[in-house]
C-alpha cells in the first residue's frame, strides 16, 4: 500500500516530501514496533513520557486504592505529573486531571477558585414585575431601588 502523501519539510523522509509508507500502512508499523519493543501502546506511552511502565502505573494505583487520588471516583486512568519538574504526583480520573490542566497547576488560581466557590451566592432579585437581576450577598451591588 504504498501511497502519494506529501509531508511537512522537516517531517520529509524522501527528498521530494512524500513518504513511502499511507498512513494506514505507517501506523500499523508504529502499534507493532511498540508491541514488539515495548509490550503495547500504552506500556511505549508511560515509558516514553512520564518514565514508569504499566506495573508501575499499576502499583501507584494499588496504593492509592484503585480511586481517583482527588475526588475519589473509581477507575482512574490518567497519570498527573508535576509540568515543571516531570515528576509522576498520582493516578486522576479525566475530570480532575483536566481541572488542573485547566488551572495550570497553579495553587495560587486553585485556591482563588475555592475563595470564589465559597464565597459567592448568585440569587436572582425581582426588579421588576417579570425581570429578575442576578445578585450575589457577598459580591457586586445589590440591584437598584428604582423598580
Amino acid at each position: 500500500m504504498l501511497g502519494p502523501r506529501r509531508a511537512a519539510a522537516s517531517g520529509a523522509s524522501a527528498r521530494n516530501g512524500r513518504y513511502s509508507y499511507c498512513k494506514p500502512c505507517h501506523n500499523a508499523r508504529g502499534k507493532e514496533t511498540a508491541q514488539r519493543l515495548y509490550g503495547g501502546t500504552r506500556e511505549y506511552h508511560l515509558r516514553r513520557r512520564y518514565g514508569v511502565g504499566e506495573k508501575e502505573f499499576q502499583e501507584l494505583l494499588a496504593e492509592q486504592g484503585g480511586v481517583c487520588a482527588i475526588c475519589g471516583g473509581a477507575d482512574p486512568q490518567h497519570l498527573d505529573h508535576d509540568h515543571r519538574t516531570g515528576w509522576v504526583r498520582g493516578i486522576l480520573c479525566f475530570n480532575c486531571n483536566g481541572g488542573l490542566g485547566q488551572f495550570r497547576d497553579s495553587p495560587m488560581r486553585l485556591a482563588r477558585a475555592i475563595t470564589y466557590l465559597r464565597g459567592t451566592t448568585w440569587q436572582r432579585a425581582l426588579i421588576h414585575p417579570g425581570v429578575y437581576q442576578m445578585c450575589s450577598r457577598t459580591r457586586g451591588r445589590p440591584p437598584s431601588r428604582r423598580f
